[in-house]
């Protein structure tokens, strides 16, 4: 600001000795700052500053402005005091306070924005479980009302004795039994039981199994095919019950009225095949999933299969698994030494 002052001031005694006036127009174009001129009586003769200034003072702050105030002049062309205004200062801390605040909503947006996402990220697959165990504790419900909302009414005050009540007695006394296998299985298995292996005729066992889900599968009047060589394998026969049964609750299940079923055990390797609803193409990855389920039209909360798989991988069995839908759906195990 010195420097402006002693220019302007060197202008107006230059002005003075040439016979001039002051031109006021190019006095603001070259000035760039807010200024005044003063008088010997501390009038303002031209200028754009409108504070009170106190010309005794060479440098004084004004709201957010620093003033000047030059007497170097000494009275030419009436002029004793120059005084020039910047608020350059100001204006460059405003500057700044504006991006320092703009930064700062920028960061604190994209940090928001960032935490949001990775929330979501973390958070998701805590909901999705909560979601399939919310569905879970439904669909057992359903599970287990259903057999025992059966046995209750063929066993009420006026319910008949009859062959097709004890039927349905028996049917449902078995669905209970089952479920409640699958779920201490699967939830309260207790680690220091362990399982008591022996080398098991699996031909035997499934030849039992089968009779056990007779009445289930007359119910849909499924035929059931059975080719069994003598076979045997090292599994707990509690286990090998658990992985045939739900394979085989499932063929029956998701069976059509009137479908088969074959069951075939050779060179180690059992199958199998229904002719029921299959299983979409795009889905088949997902069979294995715990509460996973294929489709709401049947009963069930998407448990069987996963016990088989952990079943499989327990005992070193490969499982394979082909289907299509609307034509059935082909289990194959085979039972590695």
């Amino acid at each position: 600001m010195q420097n402006v002052a002693s220019k302007v001031s060197s202008a107006i005694i230059y002005a003075h000795m040439a016979g001039l006036s002051i031109n006021t127009a190019k006095m603001a174009n070259f000035i760039k700052y807010d200024y005044a001129l003063f008088d010997k009586e501390h009038r303002k003769l031209i200028g754009n500053i409108k504070n009170r200034i106190d010309l005794s003072k060479k440098l004084q702050k004004i709201d957010d402005s620093f003033v000047l105030v030059d007497s170097t002049p000494r009275g030419h062309l009436g002029v004793y005091h120059i005084v020039i205004k910047e608020n350059i200062y100001h204006d460059i801390i405003t500057k700044l306070t504006e991006k320092l605040i703009f930064y700062f909503f920028l960061i604190y947006s994209t940090i928001a924005v960032i935490g949001y996402y990775l929330a979501s990220l973390f958070i998701s697959p805590i909901i999705n479980e909560r979601k399939k165990l919310n569905n879970f504790i439904k669909d057992t419900t359903h599970e287990l009302n259903t057999p025992i909302t059966a046995i209750l009414m063929s066993t009420g005050k006026d319910a008949p004795l009859t062959q097709k009540n004890l039927q349905r007695i028996n049917l449902s006394a078995k669905r209970i039994s089952e479920i409640y296998k699958d779920l201490v299985y699967l939830f309260l298995q207790d680690s220091n039981n362990k399982p008591h292996i022996e080398e098991l005729q699996l031909d035997k066992i499934i030849e039992q199994q089968l009779e056990y889900f007779q009445s289930f599968s007359q119910k849909k009047r499924l035929t059931i095919n059975s080719k069994l060589e003598p076979t045997t394998f090292k599994i707990d026969k509690e286990n090998f019950s658990r992985l045939f049964n739900n394979l085989i609750s499932n063929a029956i299940k998701y069976n059509k009225i009137g479908g088969f079923i074959n069951i075939t055990l050779k060179d180690s390797t059992l199958i199998i095949e229904d002719g029921g609803i299959g299983i979409k193409k795009d889905r088949l990855k997902d069979i294995f999933n715990r509460y996973y389920r294929g489709t709401k039209e049947q009963g069930g909360f998407g448990i069987g299969l996963n016990i088989v798989y952990h079943i499989c991988k327990t005992y070193n069995i490969e499982i394979e698994v082909e289907s299509q839908e609307t034509k059935g759906t082909t289990f194959k195990l085979k039972f590695k030494d």
